[in-house]
């Protein structure tokens, strides 16, 4: 069984010389969202540190089971990998039959939906990314838990903390 340590070296290595959308290596993106997930249990920190790996790297969920993550923290990795065929709502919708997965998502959206991450991308994808993660909120957030919503929105982005409780 893999510690919280562990995992955030395993997920280190596997977006190794990975840069988001403004040049920021993308490993502190996964950190910022196991971050807000870290008050909700360190299996939901791994799935946060973990939730890309499967879509965005060579990893795979057998490899993840054989390298000892938990089996819990895998399914829900799995549960928010993009599917090549479905859109992005069907995604999200799909998401939210997971209460754990939903969260991960939250903290996902939240830390995209960061002013400072967005202020570096063109204006036209910027407004459509705001869009976008706007619309995945209207989904997402209802379907969990607004306390832990709020718990997330602390530390991941605080700015969303009035669009929660206004929701």
């Amino acid at each position: 069984m893999k510690t919280l340590a562990e995992v955030d070296a395993l997920a280190d290595r596997a977006h190794a010389g990975q840069v988001d959308k403004v040049g920021v290596p993308y490993v502190e993106h996964v950190r910022a969202v196991a971050a807000g997930l870290a008050p909700l249990g360190a299996e939901l920190a791994m799935a946060g540190l973990l939730h890309d790996v499967v879509e965005d790297t060579v990893w795979t969920a057998e490899e993840l089971r054989a390298a000892g993550v938990p089996e819990r923290v895998v399914r829900i990795v799995e549960a928010v990998t993009n599917d090549p065929g479905g859109s992005y709502e069907e995604k999200i919708r799909r998401i939210t039959r997971d209460p754990d997965a939903t969260l991960v998502k939250i903290a996902d959206n939240a830390h995209n939906s960061r002013a400072d991450r967005a202020a570096g991308l063109p204006p036209e994808q910027r407004e459509r990314l705001a869009a976008k993660y706007r619309a995945a909120r209207r989904v997402l957030w209802p379907a969990a838990d607004p306390a832990h919503v709020a718990t997330i929105l602390r530390v991941v982005n605080p700015e969303l903390l009035a669009e929660a409780t206004a929701s």
